[in-house]
């Protein structure tokens, strides 16, 4: 384990490339510069490597993807074409090659979702810590940076040169990457630094919002689901009636609405939809039966009526819904659980056809920063050079991972981003000590 608390800081030391963050993107920076040949100082303000990479995946880590290119392109929901440089310069193959040679073995799951073999993030941690050791990383924890030092030069280009430490000491140095990740799960100690370093150095940082987060709903009747899981629906969020995004997977109802892989890569389109403007209406409509079509549905219901037209309806009710169902369905159909089969009438039917294949709740809004996997908006990438991640207004700056305002859908891609663009802006930083770009 990387901790060289007995190396002291050196003032002076122009030599060397300093990375912000010690994240996935912050590591995978330090490790490309280092094995490149520089000498490099990682600073990290917590109290070890890699925080909130430990909780992702509920602490399995989602590495990334084992699809196509293109499939990554396609589930980055913000600024792909940004990413081209970065994803072909670093693709999942390459992680996944990176993961093993360093004794992190990985397997693929439903999805193309790569993991580790062990079901730990603590081995994909070990697996970089690994690296950082092997290339002479120096990690430095508990190191707070306060703000960043610029200075203009002969020529008129404003150029970095160095940090100031939270206890007010200076670091210089003519390379610094920024890898301070976004502003989700603020306990993991990301509470926006990058982009106060950004903007303290003429940087435009987009609106940021909760992304790969539960929806909070407005009806009484979703909370009392509170529980249930549904597995192979369909979803559609409409905003004023227009569709902004539909997919198909797993949901989950919650005490404050819904969540689940499909409710978060649902989420991801949200913030774009509202517009700024919390009084948008938005609508979430789940089809329960998504392999029938209605009139499919219908006569189904025909053959299970006649098969038990005898019986009380909340009595047939198990071979359509989950048993936490039932009582939703009885109140928003308006069909008495008592009532025979037989006595069911034609627009009633229509009611439960309704329901099923398009039960409509509103959303009300996402549960906040604390609880998103990621976080949506960040640092503008038209002031980024995408095929070295650097700075266009400041000369020896770069910036990596979930800081910069790109963000993708569940499912390894947006890990993927962190170690693309970690990759390239440490292997460019480590090009600009021999004065290239």
């Amino acid at each position: 384990m990387t901790i060289p608390s007995r190396n002291r800081l050196k003032v002076n030391d122009m030599s060397k490339l300093i990375v912000i963050g010690g994240g996935p993107a912050g590591m995978m920076a330090a490790i490309t510069a280092a094995e490149a040949g520089s000498r490099v100082i990682l600073l990290e303000k917590n109290e070890k490597l890699g925080k909130k990479l430990f909780i992702t995946g509920k602490g399995r880590c989602n590495i990334t993807n084992g699809g196509e290119p293109e499939d990554f392109f396609t589930n980055v929901v913000t600024n792909p074409k940004f990413l081209y440089s970065a994803f072909y310069d670093f693709d999942n193959k390459a992680v996944i090659r990176f993961m093993e040679e360093t004794g992190c073995k990985v397997k693929e799951e439903r999805g193309n979702r790569i993991f580790p073999l062990s079901d730990h993030s603590s081995d994909v941690i070990g697996a970089l810590k690994r690296r950082l050791d092997r290339s002479g990383v120096e990690v430095h924890l508990n190191t707070a940076v306060k703000m960043l030092m610029t200075q203009q030069k002969e020529n008129g280009i404003t150029a970095v040169t160095g940090v100031v430490l939270k206890n007010n000491s200076k670091l210089a140095t003519d390379r610094v990457i920024i890898a301070t990740g976004g502003a989700s799960y603020p306990l993991t100690g990301a509470t926006g630094d990058g982009y106060r370093f950004a903007r303290e150095t003429g940087h435009k940082v987009t609106d940021v919002f909760p992304s790969l987060v539960p929806f909070t709903i407005q009806e009484d009747w979703c909370r009392a689901m509170q529980g249930l899981s549904l597995k192979n629906v369909s979803v559609i969020l409409r905003n004023h009636g227009n569709a902004v995004f539909q997919g198909f997977g797993e949901m989950l109802f919650t005490h404050f609405g819904v969540s689940g892989p499909l409710i978060l890569s649902a989420s991801s389109f949200y913030a774009a939809s509202q517009n700024n403007k919390a009084e948008t209406e938005t609508v979430l409509t789940v089809d329960l039966k998504p392999a029938l079509s209605e009139e499919q549905l219908d006569k189904r219901l025909l053959r299970d009526f006649e098969n038990n037209k005898n019986k009380a309806f909340k009595n047939i009710l198990s071979g359509l819904l989950p048993d936490k169902m039932h009582p939703t369905m009885l109140t928003l159909t308006a069909i008495p659980g008592d009532k025979k089969v037989h006595e069911i009438t034609r627009p009633e039917r229509g009611r439960i056809v309704k329901f099923l294949k398009g039960l409509e709740m509103t959303v009300t809004g996402v549960r906040s920063l604390d609880e998103a996997i990621i976080t949506r908006g960040g640092i503008a990438v038209s002031e980024i050079r995408p095929s070295t991640m650097e700075s266009k207004k400041v000369e020896g700056l770069f910036f990596a991972g979930e800081v910069l305002d790109t963000d993708a859908l569940t499912g390894g891609f947006n890990l993927q981003i962190a170690w693309s663009t970690g990759h390239l802006a440490g292997y460019s930083a480590h090009s600009k000590k021999d004065g290239s770009s």
